[in-house]
């Protein structure tokens, strides 16, 4: 493994790399498990542990100080050493198609947060939840950007498969949703024509809310892109859509969508989330370990106010 020397090659070298991992979720001046705990999640004696401890102390990856009965505390750790010793190598991550605001300052945010703590990280660009989620269980990525509706609905559709990284929280994922309806067009109408994206979990979920109970609608396939050209070419009568998207469409009213949907549905909607593979439990663990999630959500807000140039 390019970068580590001989000695993480033997078997407690080995043990180092595993302990490594387990590590990154460890804050400066938190208590450490004790040894035997160590030695039974890795699998491994008691010595091998202390020997790991010893590697990672003299790769300069951590500092550690025993203080009697109340144990051995991690004084400070290199993050960045830790992950090229853990050789977990470079982190693959799916995000949405980068075309709001938003959305690049969520992929700013992430390669900033994973840099500043020393993590290789490439990003690709996919639209559609369910895209993401396919390439994330095939292997293809680590990680995948999604809204909180959207990552619960997926976990609980594939029990035991992914896990939640983290929730970055309310607007970081869209700023709000509304009802989009074009000039001229009312919402009573009788076979409404509603248009649906879905390759969007979150979309199509908040359109089957916002117009249930109604068995008149007339569904139009649309994607993020085709939404304008569809309302303005009166193919479409309305669809419930990002605003961050939304703005400026002309002749176009936006109306907000009803309480229901606002309670239920909409908070979820508009919080961006991380999940990962659960069989990739180290990699998950050191992800969560690494992840500063309030960097991210500075930098997104610096490129939401136009403070700062859009870097992913």
């Amino acid at each position: 493994m390019n970068g580590v020397d001989d000695r993480f090659l033997t078997r407690n070298g080995l043990a180092a790399r595993r302990l490594a991992v387990l590590l990154m979720g460890h804050e400066p001046q938190a208590r450490l498990p004790r040894v035997k705990d160590f030695a039974e999640e890795l699998g491994c004696g008691n010595g091998t542990v202390q020997a790991a401890l010893r590697l990672l102390e003299e790769s300069g990856a951590i500092e550690t100080a025993a203080r009697g009965h109340l144990g051995t505390f991690l004084i400070a750790s290199d993050r960045a050493i830790l992950w090229r010793l853990s050789g977990l190598g470079t982190l693959r991550c799916a995000l949405p198609l980068p075309h709001s605001r938003r959305f690049e300052g969520i992929a700013s945010g992430l390669r900033a947060a994973f840099e500043a703590a020393g993590t290789p990280f490439s990003p690709t660009y996919m639209r559609g939840a369910g895209a993401r989620c396919a390439a994330l269980l095939e292997g293809g990525v680590d990680l995948v950007v999604l809204s909180r509706l959207a990552a619960d609905r997926l976990i609980e559709r594939h029990k035991g498969r992914l896990s939640l990284v983290a929730d970055l929280g309310p607007a970081t994922y869209v700023g709000a949703y509304g009802c989009l309806l074009h000039e001229g067009a009312a919402l009573d109408t009788p076979g409404l024509r509603v248009a649906v994206d879905h390759a969007s979990l979150d979309q199509r979920l908040l359109a089957e809310r916002a117009f249930a109970g109604r068995d008149d609608i007339r569904w139009v396939e649309s994607s993020s892109m085709g939404v304008r050209e569809l309302l303005a070419q009166r193919r479409a009568d309305a669809t419930v859509w990002s605003l961050d998207e939304a703005q400026h469409l002309p002749g176009v009213e936006v109306l907000p969508l009803g309480e229901e949907v606002t309670r239920d549905l909409e908070p979820r909607a508009s919080s961006a989330a991380l999940i990962g593979r659960t069989e990739g439990a180290e990699a998950l663990s050191a992800a969560r370990g690494v992840l500063d999630p309030g960097r991210v959500t500075r930098v997104q807000a610096e490129v939401v106010r136009g403070e700062r140039v859009p870097s992913y």
